[in-house]
C-alpha cells in the first residue's frame, strides 16, 4: 500500500522532535523542495551522517561511464577537446565531420544510438563479476542529462537514443539485488564547455565562431563569458544562475530514481547549494529506510568527509594507509569514455585484482568503470577482463565483502604509494600511474568473524610463502595460530617463527593472480 507524504513526515518527526522541516530549499529563485527528515543543508547538520554499512560491506562497484561522447568512441573530454586547436580530438572531428562552427558537438548526439545496450546483460555480468553496486552516469561535463530530465531539454529520451538510460540502468540494478548509484559532473559544466564558444586561431576559419557562441544553444553550452582554455578547476566564475539550475537538476535526479549513491566529480560544490543535495538524498533515504540514511555521496576533498557528511573520493589512486574512515577509489580499464585506440591496452584482470585488495585492504572500496562503446555493448577484450575478474572472485571473494582493515594494510615492496615528479598525490588522486605490479613479495590483509587473511600477490616459486609481518618476534603482536587454511584448496602446512608464518603450498594454485590464506587462531585481530 503506498506510503502518503504526511505519513512520512509524521514518521520521521516523531523520530526527529527536535527537527525543525523546511518546506522548501531556502535559496531563493531555486523551486525545488528539500525532504523532511534527519538532515538540514548545512555542515553542522551534517557531521552527524554516518556511512552505510551496505557501503563498507560491498568493496567492490562497477560503473558505466557512458553517454554522448561515447558515440564518437575517441576518448574522453571528447566535447571540450574537439574545440581546443592543436588538440588530438580536434584533429579527428574537423576531418570526420567539418569545421566546429558548422557541425559541434550538438550535432554528434544523433550519432549516439546505443543499438545494442541491454542493461539487464550488462548488469547481470557486473553482479556474477562479483559487483555489489553498479553505478550509471548521470550528467557528464558536457551538460546532456541521462534521464528523462524536467529542466534540461538536452537528454537521451529526447534525443540520441531516446531512452531513459539511468532509469533503465536503475531497474536492472534492482532486479539484480545491486545497490544503485549516479556520477555527476555537472558543476563545472559552463567553465568545461566554454571552448565552445571560442574560434580556431588559425587557418582559413581564423575568427569565426564555434557554434556554441550561437544564443540558441546557451542552454547546452552553458552560460560563462569567458573561455577557459586551460580550465582552473574550482568554483570562479561559475554564476549564480548555473548553481540554482545545477541544485534543480540534482534534486529532480535523486526524486525520480532515489539512488544508493551519488557521486560527484570533485569537492561539495557551491557550498549550501550543494549541502542542499547532501540533505535531500539523505533524507529522501532515511524515509524510504525507515528513518535511517543508506545512501552515500562522494566528494574528492578530504576535508569535506572529515566528519560525518559524505565519503572521501580517490580518483585513480589510493590512500597511503589504512584511511579512518570507508573510502573508495574510481578507476577506469582503459580511458573514461570509450576509445578504440586503447582497446588491447586495457587494465589486466591481475592489476584490477591487485588494485582491489590493496584498497580493501587500506578501508577502501573499488568502482572500476567499463567504458561502453557507442552500441552499447562491452567489446571482447572487456569481456575477457571481466571473466578474469569474475573467476577471481568465485574463490577469493570471501576475503573482500564484509571484511574490516586488520592492524597494519601489507607487508613488502610495494607498502608506499609513489609519489609523483612534483612530490604530492602520496595520499590522494591521481597516484596510480606511479604504482607497479605486486609480486609473491607483496602481503594485504583483511580480517572478518575473528579471523585474518593474507593475501600474497603472486605465486612464489619455491612453493612456499613467509608472511613477515606474522613473526613471533618482530612482527604484529598477536595470540595463538591454530591451522591455516588457502582459499580454493583447504588446509595447509605452517610453522611460525621468527621468521615469519612459513606455509606451503600445494603443487597447483586454486587461482590466478592473488591468492588467500585464512588464518584461524586466537587474538589474531
Amino acid at each position: 500500500m503506498p506510503v502518503s507524504r504526511r505519513s512520512v513526515i509524521k514518521t520521521l518527526a516523531l523520530a526527529y522532535p527536535a527537527l525543525k522541516f523546511a518546506p522548501a530549499y531556502a535559496k531563493q529563485g531555486v523551486k525545488s523542495i528539500l525532504a523532511p527528515g534527519p538532515f538540514q543543508g548545512t555542515r553542522e547538520s551534517l557531521k552527524a551522517y554516518e556511512i552505510p554499512e551496505w557501503f563498507q560491506d560491498a568493496k567492490f562497484g562497477i560503473w558505466a561511464h557512458w553517454g554522448p561522447q561515447s558515440a564518437i568512441e575517441a576518448g574522453d573530454w571528447y566535447a571540450r577537446r574537439m574545440y581546443i586547436q592543436g588538440e588530438k580530438q580536434y584533429d579527428y572531428h574537423v576531418k570526420t565531420y567539418g569545421p566546429q562552427s558548422k557541425f559541434g558537438y550538438k550535432d554528434t548526439i544523433p550519432l549516439w544510438k546505443a543499438e545494442k545496450f541491454d542493461p539487464d546483460y550488462l548488469v547481470g555480468l557486473y553482479k556474477k563479476a562479483g559487483a555489489k553496486y553498479f553505478m550509471s552516469m548521470g550528467t557528464h561535463h558536457d551538460n546532456f542529462d541521462l534521464w528523462n530530465s524536467k529542466d534540461n531539454r538536452w537528454n537521451s529520451v529526447n534525443m540520441g537514443p531516446k531512452k531513459d538510460i539511468v532509469g533503465l540502468f536503475r531497474a536492472a540494478a534492482k532486479k539484480h539485488d545491486l545497490r544503485f548509484g549516479i556520477s555527476d559532473h555537472l558543476w563545472i559544466s559552463p567553465k568545461w564547455f566554454s571552448v565552445s564558444k571560442g574560434s580556431d586561431k588559425t587557418g582559413p576559419l581564423a575568427g569565426v565562431p564555434y557554434d556554441g557562441a550561437n544564443p540558441t544553444f546557451a542552454d547546452m553550452y552553458g552560460d560563462s563569458e569567458k573561455i577557459y582554455t586551460d580550465l582552473p578547476w574550482n568554483e570562479d566564475g561559475i554564476s549564480e544562475a548555473w548553481k540554482k539550475k545545477w541544485v534543480e537538476r540534482m534534486f529532480d535526479l535523486i526524486d525520480k530514481y532515489e539512488p544508493d549513491m551519488i557521486y560527484n566529480d570533485g569537492h561539495i560544490p557551491f557550498e549550501e547549494h550543494g549541502l542542499s543535495v547532501l540533505a535531500h538524498l539523505y533524507n529522501k533515504s532515511a524515509a524510504i529506510h525507515g528513518g535511517k540514511t543508506q545512501a552515500c555521496y562522494t566528494s574528492k576533498r578530504p576535508q569535506d568527509s572529515e566528519v560525518g557528511t559524505c565519503v572521501f573520493e580517490v580518483e585513480r589512486g589510493v590512500v597511503d594507509n589504512i584511511w579512518p574512515r570507508p573510502w573508495q577509489t574510481d578507476t577506469c580499464i582503459g580511458d573514461w569514455h570509450y576509445n578504440r585506440e586503447t582497446v588491447g591496452h586495457y587494465k589486466s584482470a591481475k592489476t584490477v585484482v591487485d588494485m582491489l585488495v590493496d584498497i580493501v585492504s587500506r578501508n577502501g572500496n573499488l568502482m572500476l568503470n567499463f567504458p561502453l562503446p557507442a552500441s552499447g555493448m562491452l567489446d571482447s577484450d572487456e569481456l575477457v577482463i571481466l571473466d578474469g575478474i569474475t573467476k577471481w572472485m568465485a574463490t577469493n571473494s570471501e576475503a573482500i565483502y564484509s571484511t574490516r582493515p586488520w592492524k597494519i594494510f601489507g607487508t613488502g615492496p610495494k607498502t608506499q604509494v609513489t609519489k609523483d615528479a612534483n612530490g604530492t598525490n602520496s595520499a590522494e588522486q591521481f597516484n596510480e600511474q606511479n604504482r607497479k605490479a605486486f609480486t609473491y613479495e607483496d602481503v594485504r590483509f583483511t580480517t572478518k568473524h575473528g579471523n585474518l587473511y593474507a593475501f600474497f600477490m603472486g605465486w612464489p616459486p619455491n612453493g612456499e610463502v613467509t608472511i613477515n609481518a606474522l613473526s613471533t618476534t618482530t612482527g604484529q603482536k598477536i595470540g595463538s595460530i591454530d591451522h591455516v587454511e588457502l582459499l580454493g584448496f583447504g588446509k595447509v602446512k605452517f610453522d611460525r617463527g621468527a621468521e615469519g608464518l612459513k606455509v606451503n603450498l600445494p603443487n597447483q594454485k586454486p587461482s590466478e593472480h592473488a591468492c588467500v590464506l585464512k588464518i584461524f587462531g586466537r587474538d589474531l585481530v
